[in-house]
């Protein structure tokens, strides 16, 4: 098995909050996260392909066609936007990187998948929205 990688970066804006809390609550629980006014993160998105080699070509998934893929359906939706309130795909969910990596997981597995002449698949998303804290998704529920 091989594992190919493909390195984005994105900037967009998030408020951390749930509506069916008071403002108090969510300054406890999420701090400053929690500012009305929102706040901002220079994200970086990795993403990880795996499969065998195509023996014609010798690429387990094409990289210029996975960069293109992601910036289309990731990228292009997500770049300096707000992602609470600019991206449909992200509309009535809690906009922390954990939902933010699923989604990102349901929109791009089977474009993966059908875009493949090897069985390549989705193996993981590593979303870093700063030095100190990132997640990882490999698509379990």
């Amino acid at each position: 098995m091989v594992y190919v990688i493909r390195k984005e970066h994105f900037n967009a804006a998030h408020r951390l909050f749930n509506p069916n809390w008071t403002e108090e609550k969510n300054l406890e629980v999420f701090g400053p996260c929690a500012n009305n006014n929102w706040h901002g993160h220079n994200f970086e998105l990795i993403v990880t392909v795996k499969g065998e080699p195509n023996p014609e070509t010798g690429f387990v998934y094409d990289l210029k066609k996975l960069g293109d893929l992601i910036k289309v359906e990731i990228i292009d939706k997500v770049d300096h936007k707000n992602l609470n309130l600019d991206v449909d795909f992200m509309a009535n969910k809690l906009a922390s990187c954990e939902i933010l990596v699923m989604e990102f997981w349901k929109i791009l597995a089977p474009k993966i998948s059908e875009g493949t002449t090897t069985n390549a698949c989705l193996h993981k998303i590593h979303l870093i929205e700063t030095n100190k804290n990132s997640v990882e998704y490999y698509g379990e529920s």
